[in-house]
């Protein structure tokens, strides 16, 4: 396939994952827009908050063949950032900004192809998408996913009010007559997430792909040792931002009704957050002060090594839309103890973890203590499942996967076929 003029929209788009901004979504931009530049030309329209991680003098330059174009609304208009439901509408203001440079630019080059990268949200319109007279990949995005009827008691009122008002941005953005003329005009749509293909109406499903937001590279694999042998507790493992939709007191309630099996048991907790107070504080309520550790956050090169000398990876997440982490643990060689729900949903398979349905908190609970002592009492299978999930990682979720599958997927939009291969 000859090298193709692609205009990527790309919100969030650099290398070091603004902390304060949109770090997974910074990475998931940077990453795949590199990915599409191994073949083609890539013009990125990208926010102007990316610049201090797009710096060719920097340790990480972007390639040769991207060239990037920074689109700001001025700082009267980034107040609406303060507050989360302006950030949606300045974000829709930004994607109106960025189809007019778009226009201008395809007057002066001409792209063969359109890609919408980030946000990856299946409800919020791409205008480029909708308008710019050009083939268009839309892709991949979430925002399916809700959190499970029975477990939104794990959280407080505030919590629950706004869960609601996320599901009624939703409603309304799902009606937006430019976001319904984006998905027509889509020649692919690439979501991440079951709940999100079932939000694609029927008359679009045969241009539906699976294609993950999360991806490693060759150096995130390992295959050392399942755990340090000389340590003589069980460790459980998990890492994550402390936000309520993550699970972490979930986690800690399962891991204590394990503990009361195998005293021996330990649960170390990697993050960062506003949670973090209301997870101690059950982590004392239950006694548990000597077997759970909270080491807060960690650099990644740590995390990952800290994570391979762990038993078992769990991360009973609510309604992640990727769920970055667990490809993580997988690559790392570790069985995965996670939520039917979201990316994770799909990330996990029976061979290399356990897949729990989010019923009831009692319930997920006890699974999660079963599933724990399952893999306890049988190393061998703790050690045959974090092989197979290695070699699913090595398969496919490396990046360099992904970038051949966007190849394979613009040379068959661009002859006319659909599909729903994933």
């Amino acid at each position: 396939m000859k090298r193709l003029k692609i205009l990527v929209s790309a919100y969030a788009c650099n290398p070091l994952g603004s902390p304060k901004l949109h770090p997974g979504e910074d990475l998931t931009g940077w990453r795949l827009v590199h990915q599409i530049a191994r073949f083609h030309d890539v013009w990125v329209l990208t926010h102007t908050y990316n610049k201090q991680g797009i710096d060719p003098a920097g340790p990480t330059p972007p390639a040769p063949s991207i060239r990037f174009q920074f689109v700001d609304l001025g700082p009267i208009l980034g107040a609406l950032y303060k507050v989360e439901f302006g950030q949606r509408i300045y974000y829709y203001l930004w994607q109106i900004k960025a189809w007019r440079t778009a226009r201008k630019l395809h007057r002066e080059i001409g792209f063969d192809l359109a890609h919408h990268v980030t946000f990856g949200n299946d409800w919020l319109a791409s205008w480029i998408g909708a308008f710019l007279p050009v083939p268009f990949v839309l892709g991949p995005v979430g925002g399916g996913q809700r959190t499970p009827r029975g477990l939104l008691r794990e959280y407080t009122l505030g919590g629950r009010l706004s869960e609601f008002g996320r599901n009624a941005a939703q409603w309304f953005g799902r009606r937006d007559p430019v976001r319904r003329r984006c998905h027509r005009k889509a020649r692919a749509i690439l979501v991440c997430n079951r709940e999100t293909k079932d939000m694609v109406p029927k008359a679009r499903q045969a241009k539906v792909k699976f294609f993950p937001v999360n991806g490693i590279s060759p150096d995130d694999l390992y295959s050392g040792p399942a755990a340090d042998a000389a340590r003589p507790r069980f460790r459980v493992f998990m890492a994550g931002r402390f936000h309520r939709l993550k699970g972490f007191a979930l986690a800690v309630r399962g891991f204590a009704l394990f503990a009361a099996k195998v005293p021996e048991a330990e649960f170390v907790i990697v993050g960062s957050g506003g949670e973090e107070e209301n997870i101690r504080r059950l982590v004392a309520e239950l006694g548990l002060e000597d077997k759970v550790r909270l080491t807060g956050w960690l650099p990644r090169e740590t995390l990952l090594r800290d994570m391979r000398d762990a038993d078992v990876f769990l991360f009973p997440s609510f309604r992640d839309g990727g769920g970055a982490v667990v490809v993580e643990a997988m690559a790392s060689s570790k069985p995965v103890i996670g939520l039917d729900s979201g990316g994770p949903g799909l990330h996990i398979q029976p061979e290399w973890g356990f897949k729990i349905e989010p019923d009831n908190p009692a319930q997920v609970a006890a699974e999660i203590a079963a599933a724990l002592e399952t893999l306890h009492a049988n190393p061998a299978l703790a050690e045959a499942m974090g092989k197979a999930a290695r070699r699913r990682a090595e398969e496919y979720y490396l990046w360099d996967r992904h970038g051949e599958r966007l190849r394979d997927i613009y040379a068959e939009v661009l002859e006319g076929r659909t599909g729903t291969k994933s």
